[in-house]
């Protein structure tokens, strides 16, 4: 069996890849962006198999098929909520929500193999889920987040925030009143809880706030530097993988 593994987190896609292997499955490719992957089409014979992250580092995944004629079975693996899981459910697609847990990995690839996804029932789909998660109706997101400081629970509401970060592989975040709060979980977890029109991950350790930036300069190798009204602790780049979709987002 052919397989590739497109996933722009790097470290997961080596931890399904091992995964993989320990179903006797050798994955041919690891790409992690849509440009990596029309280049990567282009050149090779596709796959039976691809298993598909929705948002890669320059723009989601469906910009792949925009551009190329794909005739592979898709198993994709999201960290998109129950709501958009829906389309997924219903339109007979197989889905791994991240982390991958071992046991659902392996119900999806024997259910690849018993019975294969024709081609015109993966494009059917992949529209009709296109429009769900880029028009997410009732989609909801956090709105207030609750920190423990001794005795006492604060309330922190997500507009008083300027950036979520990770350090020292702790989360925080920090307010427009100057004060940063350890909080719960990883920024992976929390990308996922946060309203894509407010927030953007501009790299492996911060997620901005839109109303937060003070200025963007121009910076080496074609990536972009952020300055933020009130963090400046360390420095925020913009990784050159996600300067386009970052443009993007801003000029929304």
């Amino acid at each position: 069996m052919n397989v590739i593994i497109i996933e722009d987190e790097k470290p997961a896609a080596r931890r399904l890849g091992r995964m993989l292997n320990e179903l006797g499955i050798q994955a041919s490719a690891m790409l992690h962006s849509v440009e990596e992957s029309l280049n990567w089409f282009q050149q090779n014979e596709h796959p039976d198999l691809i298993f598909l992250d929705i948002q890669l580092s320059d723009g989601l995944s469906f910009e792949i098929f925009e551009e190329v004629d794909v005739k592979s079975a898709i198993i994709f693996t999201t960290a998109y909520d129950e709501y958009a899981l829906k389309a997924f459910k219903l339109n007979s697609i197989d889905y791994l929500l991240k982390p991958i847990d071992e046991d659902e990995l392996k119900v999806a690839v024997d259910k690849f193999k018993s019975h294969q996804t024709k081609e015109s029932e993966i494009q059917v789909n992949i529209d009709d889920i296109r429009r769900l998660l880029i028009n997410p109706i009732d989609r909801k997101y956090k709105k207030r987040l609750t920190i423990k400081i001794g005795q006492h629970i604060k309330i922190i509401h997500v507009d008083e925030i300027e950036c979520f970060y990770s350090e020292n592989k702790a989360t925080y975040i920090y307010t427009k009143s100057n004060r940063s709060y350890l909080i719960d979980h990883s920024l992976e977890n929390w990308q996922d809880q946060l309203d894509p029109e407010h927030f953007y991950r501009v790299n492996r350790t911060f997620i901005i706030h839109i109303n937060a930036i003070k200025d963007i300069i121009s910076y080496t190798n074609s990536r972009l530097k952020l300055l933020l009204h009130s963090y400046n602790e360390l420095e925020i780049i913009v990784s050159r993988e996600r300067v386009k979709d970052f443009k993007n987002w801003i000029d929304r």
